[in-house]
């Protein structure tokens, strides 16, 4: 049996004073052999870096937000994707954060990464992002 690879992505679960989870819709020109998807703001650790520095790092290229607030750990879980490198695919890892925007009336910048972002009710969250988010996580959401 062989061992699978994975790759560790960190994510925001940013939200609002409605308690609605801000979601990415992501650009399927950016994306390899993947279909369109809802996300949360974040991106994969790069060598060298730490975990909140990845975070910080892809929340201002991905929002133009540079003095996001990281509350706690919110949950560690396994993607329901896998990422397709040259001949071979590999899993991927999400750590998610809770997180705290500076002003709740900022004005948010999106990359090229993503086409859309929506302030989504948690029972929405819930079913837009079950394509990428395993179920524990999916679950874990009524707790907030």
């Amino acid at each position: 049996m062989t061992e699978q690879k994975f790759h560790v992505g960190v994510k925001a679960l940013i939200l609002n004073d409605k308690n609605e989870i801000l979601i990415l819709r992501a650009n399927p020109s950016e994306l390899r052999r993947q279909a369109t998807h809802w996300d949360l703001p974040g991106g994969r650790i790069k060598e060298n870096d730490s975990i909140e520095e990845t975070l910080r790092k892809e929340i201002n290229e991905e929002l133009g937000v540079d003095n996001i607030k990281i509350v706690e750990h919110f949950d560690t879980s396994i993607s329901n994707i896998k990422i397709p490198l040259d001949d071979e695919t590999v899993g991927l890892i999400l750590i998610v954060y809770k997180c705290k925007l500076p002003d709740n009336n900022v004005d948010l910048k999106l990359s090229f990464e993503h086409l859309e972002y929506k302030w989504a009710s948690v029972d929405e969250a819930k079913e837009l992002l079950k394509f990428k988010f395993g179920n524990s996580f999916i679950e874990k959401l009524d707790l907030l």
